[in-house]
């Protein structure tokens, strides 16, 4: 546990497990590496599993300065170097996602395999999700911020998943209100997130990649995911069914399952494991 610092930020950053080859997980809009507490204990089994907090959120800093993703990117190649790992394989989620694509087209070299789950390629043919979704996760001044989360929450997952498991629903509440996010942090990461457009650019991503993609995804409609697949060459496609935009949370042992089958074979043929 430790910070990655640079001139402008410094962030928060996590390492697991001690052997194998090197996997950077990068989390998504608003949440900080803790929202990964279904893949660590499974992944770092296999893999020296680095986490950390995107700026804006968690330990890390939180300017209020614009975001990107390309800035974000740089980010995560800043975590590699504070944690002494030249490449790694990279996962990311949601806005994760968006911040692996620009990593994957800014440091090439520093990539061996690229998963992307609840992914988009933003630009002109993004398929965005109905205004119910965008109105519940868009934080509402009058609200406290646990009735925001909550709110968020309820169309994270597929209908009723929550109230069925509720002791997921309040460790992530729990979390969430434990290192709140400033309401600028939050509008700056949601900004750089609506700029996202690699849709041009996917064509020059070389990396063995493979794209998650959950059925009933209602925040990243699942044709977004397959525009992606479609526009990297050889990309692999893996579908979750009946889950929804958390299926790294609702489905996390199937989810772990693809991601560990799809490194793991990878680094056997390589003799990386």
């Amino acid at each position: 546990m430790a910070f990655a610092r640079a001139s402008d930020v410094s962030l928060w950053y996590e390492v697991h497990g001690h052997d194998g080859p090197p996997l950077l997980l990068i989390e998504g809009l608003g949440y900080a590496s803790w929202m990964w507490f279904k893949q660590v204990p499974a992944f770092s089994r296999f893999y020296r599993t680095i986490v950390f907090d995107n700026r804006g959120v968690g330990k890390s800093d939180k300017p209020d300065i614009p975001y990107s993703m390309a800035m974000m990117a740089d980010d995560a190649a800043m975590v590699l170097d504070a944690a002494g790992i030249e490449r790694a394989h990279i996962l990311g989620y949601s806005m994760g996602s968006f911040i692996a694509q620009e990593f994957a087209l800014r440091h090439p070299d520093r990539l061996h395999r690229l998963v992307l789950g609840g992914t988009s390629p933003g630009g002109p043919d993004v398929v965005i999700p109905g205004p119910e979704v965008i109105r519940a996760m868009t934080p509402d001044p009058n609200l406290t911020p646990e009735e925001n989360i909550r709110r968020g929450l309820s169309v994270a997952a597929m209908p009723g998943y929550y109230d069925s498991h509720p002791d997921e629903r309040e460790t992530i509440v729990r979390f969430r209100l434990a290192e709140p996010t400033p309401v600028y942090a939050h509008r700056r990461q949601s900004e750089a997130a609506a700029r996202h457009d690699t849709s041009a650019r996917l064509g020059h991503i070389k990396a063995p990649t493979l794209v998650i993609v959950a059925e009933q995804d209602a925040v990243v409609p699942p044709e977004n995911g397959f525009q992606v697949a479609r526009a990297i060459p050889g990309a692999k496609v893996a579908v979750i069914p009946e889950s929804g935009h958390h299926a790294f949370i609702e489905k996390a042992s199937l989810f772990n399952q693809i991601v560990l089958d799809f490194l793991l074979d990878v680094d056997e043929k390589e003799g990386r494991a």
